[in-house]
């Protein structure tokens, strides 16, 4: 499985490399996926929400036989008139657009915290269920999403996590979807931290309706 994690001006650092981490800890130790960090563009460096400048920062696929999930952070969402991170990339419309490209093209779809307002923003939530950073759910359901109080939402083909340290959980749900219970755990277990809260599933809604 190849996945991307696409980085942009003001993301939030652990957002992006706590899946990364995760992900790429399976890579290291042999399993079946692919994890780049990536940027849509060619910026010679990136400054994260905390200060981090990152270079040589390849280029996100626009074949989406290149890769089969996105895995998109937020970072910098409750100031409205901060000049980068989330708000910043959905007025330039952009990495919206490429999402939604992608999409449509058969690629899944993730985010951490309010990265979910990135794939609001490409018109892939409306009417579906998601969830995101506490302080962002209210715009994220005047957007017409169906917000949950869960810690990983799994909608199939687009999958949302909640604030900030979820992106560990979802990591670890993306593990345990694609290797099973077991790879899961072993990964847990190795990086000392125990997964909270709930995985919402529509599968399991729809067999329980």
């Amino acid at each position: 499985m190849n996945i991307e994690i696409p980085l942009f001006e003001g993301f939030d650092d652990l957002d992006a490399f706590g899946p990364f981490e995760l992900l790429r800890n399976v890579e290291l130790a042999g399993g079946p996926f692919r994890v780049a960090l990536v940027q849509l563009g060619a910026a010679p460096t990136i400054t994260t929400s905390h200060g981090a400048v990152l270079t040589d920062i390849r280029p996100m696929s626009s074949d989406p036989a290149a890769v089969d999930l996105v895995v998109v952070p937020g970072g910098r969402w409750s100031n409205p008139d901060e000049p980068a991170g989330v708000r910043a990339e959905c007025a330039k419309g952009e990495l919206p657009r490429a999402l939604a490209a992608l999409h449509a093209a058969g690629v899944r779809m993730a985010s951490v915290c309010t990265g979910a307002m990135l794939l609001s923003a490409a018109g892939l939530l409306a009417g579906r269920p998601a969830t995101t950073h506490p302080l962002a759910r209210e715009d994220l359901r005047a957007q017409g999403v169906k917000v949950l109080d869960a810690r990983v939402v799994d909608d199939g083909d687009v999958i949302t996590a909640a604030g900030v340290t979820s992106g560990l959980d979802l990591a670890l749900w993306l593990v345990e979807r694609e290797l099973g219970p077991r790879a899961a755990a072993t990964l847990e277990r190795g990086i000392d931290y125990e997964r909270r809260g709930t995985v919402w599933r529509a599968e399991t809604e729809a067999a329980a309706a």
